[in-house]
């Protein structure tokens, strides 16, 4: 079981698991926004419900939390699991300008990739070998890429995220 934390504005701010969530509520640093009812804790004196949505009674902001942070996982999440070059399943990573020429470690300089491309690419640039990318590669940007550790969102959060619900 996972739980939102909203900040005072009721902000996402990132995803805890329910034991977290719940020391928090006890503690009085954040109360229950929405629960969980099919899940519930029981202790030797109480029984609480899961929470799935909290909200701190304070938080400072971090400058600079807003970035999201840099991994194989999440370009690979951001391309939807597609290579870049010819749209088959990706399953690893190319750095569109190779790291052997400059290239950096960059959410512009890296895209998910198959195994065949990759190998193909090898260290060359797009110009070298002739080939384009599909889409221009940048920092995903939304409220699922800046809510930390969410990276499948429960349905009880939309209206916390105003999230359009799919149909």
């Amino acid at each position: 079981m996972r739980t939102l934390v909203l900040n005072a504005g009721y902000e996402p701010l990132a995803v805890v698991s329910f034991k977290r969530a719940l020391i928090l509520v006890l503690n009085n640093k954040a109360k229950v926004l929405q629960g969980a009812p099919k899940y519930r804790v029981r202790s030797a004196s109480a029984e609480f419900e899961c929470p799935s949505v909290i909200l701190l009674s304070r938080y400072v902001r971090i400058p600079g939390s807003r970035n999201v942070p840099l991994s194989r996982r999440g370009v690979l999440r951001r391309d939807g699991f597609r290579c870049a070059y010819c749209n088959r399943s990706a399953n690893t990573i190319d750095h569109v300008q190779p790291k052997s020429r400059g290239g950096r470690d960059t959410w512009q300089n890296l895209v998910a990739c198959c195994l065949t491309c990759n190998n193909k690419k090898g260290d060359r640039t797009l110009a070298e070998i002739g080939w384009s990318l599909k889409f221009v590669p940048g920092m995903p940007s939304g409220v699922a890429w800046s809510v930390r550790g969410a990276e499948r969102l429960e349905p009880e959060w939309d209206e916390f995220l105003r999230l359009p619900i799919a149909a």
